[in-house]
């Protein structure tokens, strides 16, 4: 695996080796020797699936709060995502900059989201499958999520979202979610 890290400080894009032959192609999705010889969280406690089967379909910023912040790692095993990564570490270099990126069935790629980093997808295609490695289990208590529209990060989607849960649409601004948890 190819580990191309991002201006997001811990972030990185994660590119296959293929192997292929006359039964298809295979290629390995994890490896915990190769997570830890980059820094990443290799405890994968639990996997989430996504399946969205409209065009611009968007899922918001979800994350995790300390003591149950979670590392991800997304990939896409149908269509196509728009993921953007938002660093939400107060004392990283990069707090609250944002970096945006591509995953698709056809590159095979992945993207890991560090610990205390949140992250969105507009789906790009329709009938998109999306694959999460989850580095803590979901605590209810912990969970935060903020405003895909927040003006304060300006955010660049390629599209217009079509289908958006009521929850994530009516989530508030960032530094108004601080506010709600202090």
């Amino acid at each position: 695996m190819q580990f191309n890290e991002l201006s997001i400080s811990g972030a990185f894009l994660i590119k296959p080796e293929l192997f292929c032959d006359e039964r298809g192609v295979f290629r390995r999705h994890y490896c915990s020797q190769e997570y830890a010889e980059h820094g990443i969280t290799t405890g994968v406690l639990q996997g989430n699936v996504s399946e969205n089967p409209h065009l611009h379909t968007l899922r918001g910023f979800h994350y995790q709060l300390a003591p149950h912040a979670e590392g991800k790692t997304i990939s896409c095993i149908t269509g196509a995502v728009y993921d953007i990564v938002v660093d939400l570490r107060k004392e990283s270099d990069t707090y609250m900059k944002w970096e945006s990126v591509t995953l698709d069935s056809e590159e095979r790629n992945a993207l890991y989201v560090p610990p205390g980093c949140a992250n969105a997808f507009l789906t790009i295609k329709p009938n998109t499958i999306i694959h999460y490695y989850m580095s803590e289990l979901y605590a209810p208590n912990s969970y935060q999520g903020f405003s895909y529209k927040d003006p304060k990060f300006n955010f660049v989607w390629p599209s217009e979202v079509e289908h958006i849960s009521e929850k994530d649409e009516n989530l508030p601004n960032y530094l108004d979610s601080i506010k709600l948890i202090q």
